[in-house]
């Protein structure tokens, strides 16, 4: 799975793009991202890739993991391979917004907000996002976390979490690996868009 980030990463350099510093960049990844990802990229491939395995979530960074949520009987949906971006602790886990929950021009809108919060424009791995759940309610061009904020309880995950480093969040924005259980993916998103 490294080699999908590795190599997206390498074509973008080379081409003069510079991962999440400018627009044209952004767009540029997240483009390639959206045509590499439908053939080449499974939750099986990602979680193979140790070098970025975790033992637990940091506030600001992007993983992914596998989640078997607690309340599956009576929740109408849920994603079993979330991508996540680490809020803070809640009683038995922690707070998390999804991205999988948003149709991908959304999540775009979201991401190009939050690059405004990330406490460094260096893009490694000391780049993180400034977030708390009083940031992202009390700005409203925050409002598409809105149908992403979930609760996750710990003893509910089922794997390591994958790291997402910073210079390919626009990268893993935009590949298919949200795994939703009892919907599908439009009629998430629906709902999502009737929240907003």
């Amino acid at each position: 799975m490294a080699t999908v980030f590795d190599d997206l990463l390498t074509r973008g350099i080379r081409s003069g793009q510079v991962p999440a510093r400018t627009d044209d960049a952004r767009d540029w990844f997240r483009g390639k991202a959206q045509k590499i990802g439908r053939t080449r990229v499974t939750p099986e491939k990602l979680l193979a890739d140790s070098q970025r395995a975790k033992s637990g979530p940091q506030v600001g960074s992007m993983y992914h993991y596998i989640y078997d949520p607690k309340h599956k009987k009576t929740l109408p949906y849920w994603d079993t391979f979330p991508l996540i971006f680490m809020v803070g602790p809640a009683e038995g886990g922690f707070y998390g917004i999804n991205l999988h929950y948003l149709p991908p021009t959304l999540r775009a809108k979201l991401m190009d907000n939050l690059y405004s919060i990330t406490n460094n424009k260096k893009y490694d791995d000391s780049t993180k996002l400034a977030l708390s759940y009083g940031v992202l309610k009390g700005a409203s061009k925050y409002k598409y976390f809105k149908p992403t904020f979930k609760h996750y309880l710990s003893e509910h995950v089922r794997s390591k979490f994958i790291y997402i480093n910073p210079a390919e969040w626009d990268i893993a924005l935009f590949l298919p690996t949200q795994r939703f259980k009892m919907a599908n993916s439009q009629k998430v998103y629906s709902d999502s868009r009737s929240m907003i």
